[in-house]
């Protein structure tokens, strides 16, 4: 073991792993755990190699403004390197983006832009547009422009694809890519041609995506759709993209990704992000597509600690119909935290106020059943904890039932949907019941949640 001089010096030389409990069929599926690197992802190669491919080309000097567009893990690739570097870095990202990327963005000192996920290149505020712009607009600033600098296909040329050639012993069947920025596949194709002309590579592809319709039927379609995962799928051709080498692609749905991330979590215990998702949900419908043995190598992109609000968050999932809950027909279907499972989030008569506000911060929710046992004896919301401290903090330190609201209207599990508008009309939530049974709340979010469930 040694001692290395900065963080930089530990980007690349991932590891690689084998698949032990996953599904291949024939195959054989090796990892690469490119969520290793200092900044989580894959992308911190193409942040060292495009800063330092702007200083060797003296489009840099010390200190100064950096500006792209980023869908995530490029921008901390280049937060990483430039925090290292002293540069100030301005990011453009779109506002599909998960929390914790913005978070971590903004830890290292990264200026964010957000800007609209729902229009596409060409629209002012198209978050790569923007970017350029802003660039354009900032005296000696310099735009990194990923999707056509071609320092980011040279990082995988250089780094990527020589380390998975040495750790496959040189038998690699076919590697399985996703396309955002293009420069993994388009690195890895070019240097496979040259060093392993007969491995083949796979494009993994969002559902919404043009790509996949692109390299299968040689169709580029004007119109693309809209994906929840972040970082891969692409509405135009990047300029440093080369295709000319990708035979074969697979269109994957938000859920098979999600699931298939979830999935890699809970057989091999690695936590990798969305794209990683898409990856290996490509590379295990590929694996089970041969009739003999290959040798399979895909990406874990980047980690999936930058995921755990939303594709590992069992709410999230529920709330965007990738987990399927059974159906009852009745109000029961639209209770995201059912009492009985003791998912319900509550808090008890004698509890302080000061819990009942911790809790409400913690669960990000607004409403407190309280409890006694299993039988409901009122609801506390965030403006009766309000008007109970505002004239005196201290009586945070009062039971929670000196402020709940005792006097309950429940609404029969078997009332229509329409019932519930009238209590959302005095804007209460439904206290939901069978009976004596307290089954669960039901709040405006969850009916919102359960009607844009049924639009396909």
């Amino acid at each position: 073991m040694t001692v290395n001089a900065s963080v930089l010096e530990l980007i690349g030389n991932t590891p690689m792993v084998r698949a032990q409990r996953l599904d291949t069929g024939h195959c054989e599926l090796f990892l690469k755990l490119e969520s290793a690197n200092p900044g989580g992802s894959i992308k911190d190669r193409i942040g060292l190699s495009m800063i330092e491919g702007a200083e060797k080309a003296g489009k840099i000097k010390p200190g100064a403004t950096l500006v792209e567009g980023t869908a995530g893990n490029t921008g901390l690739g280049l937060a990483l390197v430039a925090q290292a570097k002293g540069y100030r870095l301005v990011l453009v990202v779109p506002d599909k983006m998960s929390r914790e990327k913005i978070f971590n963005l903004k830890a290292m000192g990264a200026e964010v832009v957000l800007t609209r996920s729902d229009v596409a290149k060409g629209h002012p505020e198209y978050y790569q547009d923007m970017a350029e712009r802003i660039a354009r607009e900032t005296p000696g600033a310099y735009f990194i422009n990923q999707f056509g600098n071609p320092d980011n296909p040279r990082a995988h040329i250089e780094t990527t694809g020589p380390e998975i050639l040495r750790q496959m012993d040189g038998k690699v069947d076919a590697v399985v890519v996703g396309c955002g920025s293009s420069g993994t596949m388009t690195g890895l194709s070019q240097y496979f041609a040259k060093n392993s002309p007969n491995t083949q590579i796979v494009l993994a592809d969002p559902v919404g995506s043009i790509l996949a319709q692109y390299i299968n039927e040689g169709v580029l379609s004007t119109k693309s759709g809209s994906w929840m995962v972040e970082g891969i799928g692409e509405d135009f051709l990047p300029t440093i993209s080369d295709f000319s080498r990708v035979k074969k692609a697979y269109a994957i749905s938000d859920k098979e990704s999600f699931l298939a991330a979830r999935e890699l979590l809970a057989k091999e215990g690695i936590l990798g992000g969305s794209s990683t998702g898409t990856l290996l949900s490509a590379a295990l419908k590929y694996c089970r597509e041969q009739t003999e043995p290959k040798r399979v190598v895909t990406l874990v992109c980047d980690t999936g600690n930058k995921y755990l609000s939303k594709m590992y968050n069992d709410y999230w999932m529920l709330d965007n119909g990738f987990i399927d809950r059974e159906q009852h027909g009745d109000l029961r279907d639209l209770l995201l935290r059912p009492f009985s499972r003791r998912d319900t989030v509550v808090v008890g008569a004698n509890e302080l106020l000061m819990t009942a506000y911790t809790r409400m911060k913690l669960y990000d929710i607004s409403q407190l059943p309280v409890m006694d046992g299993q039988r409901i004896v009122g609801i506390l919301d965030e403006s009766d904890v309000l008007m109970h401290v505002h004239t005196d903090e201290m009586r945070f330190r009062d039971n929670v039932a000196t402020a709940m609201i005792s006097d309950l209207q429940m609404l029969d599990v078997r009332s229509p949907m329409q019932a519930l508008l009238p209590v959302f009309e005095r804007g209460h939530v439904a206290i939901v019941m069978d009976g004596e049974q307290f089954l669960g709340l039901i709040t405006r979010i969850d009916l919102l949640n359960y009607l844009r469930r049924k639009v396909h």
